[in-house]
């Protein structure tokens, strides 16, 4: 037969053909780990939408840390849950040297100095209305918001976070906070933006982990349209201008072109948020026997790392940790 053609076929021949041109890898140092952490004692309560994800008390949060650093992941996120009384309508317990995430922050690096604290600066866990900023007359109100977010960063600085990641999405949230870090001595303390977080559906099990569900309206009027890319150059730019370090997309598997975007137009470390939506579809599919689960969220992950991204907030972190290391 006298045809020419290109056999692209040659370089797939073997395993170890394969791995040697592989060109994206998924590393445990990639990750960040998502912890929960509530008042009280002995707590370790599975989060029902979310199997494997648990809300754990302060006295129990050092065995899991323990877990997470044998597994060799460099990095936590902790979002913390007070009690319902200590909820009020500015969040107070946000930037209260004795919250919860400030009480957690002190412990985890008291006893791993060396892994990275990442503390999620937001007000909707505290607040008693579920919404990411101070209310008034049904109205999220952005600039007295701004304060208070700054007041959360310097108290969570002050407790020993690594990182601060504001995920609010306040307009100008990143200049406050930079200010306020700055201020207050805190000059070398980077932040992780949530620059280009969408109004998703895919939020849905981490308001049952956080128990921030709105109690009226939604979050549209501050968080981006799911059908708007342009958007999305707006806000990384302006949150770059104004201090960023990192810069987040939230959600990653429906946003995969708004990272390749973002990793194309800023020189930035890029972070995607593996959403709880996300993991909780794969858990479930896997515990009704319908996927490969470690098959089907290693190809996930990959896409997202082929996408652009440097680092990935999940939920899957010891999942693959462990998996990584069974392969090796």
């Amino acid at each position: 037969m006298n045809i020419q053609f290109a056999r692209h076929r040659r370089l797939r021949s073997s395993a170890n053909m394969r791995a040697m041109l592989r060109e994206n890898h998924v590393r445990v140092e990639d990750f960040i780990y998502p912890i929960f952490v509530v008042e009280g004692e002995n707590i370790k309560n599975e989060v029902p939408s979310m199997p494997g994800v648990f809300h754990l008390s302060l006295d129990l949060l050092n065995q899991e840390i323990e877990e997470v650093v044998s597994l060799g992941i460099k990095s936590v996120i902790l979002f913390g849950v007070p009690e319902q009384e200590q909820k009020d309508e500015t969040g107070t317990q946000a930037y209260h040297d004795h919250g919860i995430v400030q009480r957690a922050t002190r412990q985890v690096k008291e006893a791993f100095p060396e892994l990275l604290v990442v503390a999620d600066t937001c007000l909707c866990e505290y607040t008693d209305h579920g919404h990411c900023g101070i209310v008034e007359n049904g109205q999220i109100l952005n600039d007295p918001t701004l304060d208070l977010l700054a007041r959360t960063a310097v108290s969570q600085a002050k407790a020993g976070a690594d990182i601060i990641a504001p995920s609010n999405m306040m307009d100008g949230f990143v200049a406050a906070i930079r200010h306020g870090l700055d201020e207050a001595g805190f000059e070398h303390i980077p932040i992780m933006s949530y620059a280009v977080k969408y109004a998703s559906a895919f939020y849905g099990p981490f308001r049952d982990a956080a128990q921030s569900t709105p109690q009226f309206g939604d979050r549209k009027t501050y968080q981006m349209d799911p059908a708007n890319r342009e958007e999305a150059f707006r806000e990384a730019q302006s949150d770059l201008e104004e201090g960023a370090d990192f810069l987040i997309v939230k959600p990653a598997l429906a946003y995969l072109d708004i990272i390749r975007d973002m990793k194309d137009h800023f020189n930035v470390p890029l972070v995607a948020y593996n959403v709880s939506g996300e993991y909780s579809m794969i858990k479930a599919a896997a515990q009704n026997g319908w996927v490969d689960e470690k098959a089907i969220v290693m190809e996930m992950l990959v896409g997202m790392k082929r996408a652009g991204v440097d680092l990935v907030i999940t939920y899957f972190a010891k999942d693959v940790a462990r998996w990584l290391k069974e392969d090796q």
